[in-house]
């Protein structure tokens, strides 16, 4: 089954464990497959808003040692690798910066059309949560108000209408707080697209709560950076929807 196809048309709820090559080592990456092998994560991300470490290098690596598909999760046009099964084609929607909506993409569309990448076109909205995060920074761009989902629905909705295949909804890498559980029900209700829910996810608790709001898959980064054991039990409130 292809990528976007398991997570539209399969129901169970999905976690994807997000590595930022430049704050994972290769026995990190190596601790984090084998919790994410043990406990039946579906998929890697891989990727970051600023990449200073070969990204191709992490994603040769974790093909070496799992069948879990890796998805790039790009933050810039030199983040692409045709050795990954696919990739998020990101474009920023909660933003007004051209470079993030269409102009990145421009950079790597021949190289993308010309690889075996799976293209799942991903409509990115940053909500806030409370402090800066990389990503509002490095796009130069504002996120949403937490307490605006009126905003954030009306923006799902125009990405859906254009022909994106899964909205995004983002509080940012390191957040202090998740996105809004009531901001994800509104958008969920609201378009018949799947929706990703990362930033801030840290407990078992978090990863319920968000799918229960109408998340069908979620995201996890920062909390597996401090500890990868964490992966189990992110898994299995997974396993509680």
């Amino acid at each position: 089954m292809k990528i976007y196809q398991s997570i539209k048309e399969d129901k169970r709820k999905k976690i994807a464990i997000l590595i930022d090559p430049d704050k994972h080592s290769e026995p990190s990456i190596g601790r984090v497959i084998n919790q994410a092998e043990n406990n039946r994560a579906d998929f890697f991300f891989v990727g970051g808003s600023l990449l200073i470490s070969d990204i191709e290098k992490t994603i040769t690596l974790i093909k070496k040692k799992t069948k879990i598909p890796v998805i790039i999760f790009p933050g810039s046009a030199i983040q692409v690798c045709e050795h990954a099964d696919g990739i998020l084609f990101l474009s920023l929607i909660s933003g007004r910066n051209p470079d993030f909506l269409i102009g990145q993409h421009v950079l790597t569309a021949q190289r993308i059309k010309n690889s075996n990448l799976e293209v799942i076109p991903t409509g990115y909205i940053l909500i806030e949560n409370g402090k800066t995060t990389s990503v509002e920074y490095i796009s130069n761009t504002s996120p949403i108000p937490f307490d605006k989902p009126e905003i954030a629905v009306a923006t799902a909705i125009a990405g859906e209408l254009l022909g994106l295949k899964v909205i995004y909804l983002e509080a940012g890498s390191g957040a202090s707080q998740t996105v809004g559980l009531h901001l994800i029900s509104e958008v969920k209700k609201n378009i018949s697209i799947p929706v990703m829910v990362g930033g801030g996810i840290k407990t078992a608790e978090d990863a319920l709560n968000i799918f229960d709001a109408g998340a069908d898959l979620i995201v996890i980064g920062s909390a597996i950076e401090a500890n990868p054991d964490s992966i189990a039990e992110l898994c299995r409130a997974r396993n509680l929807t």
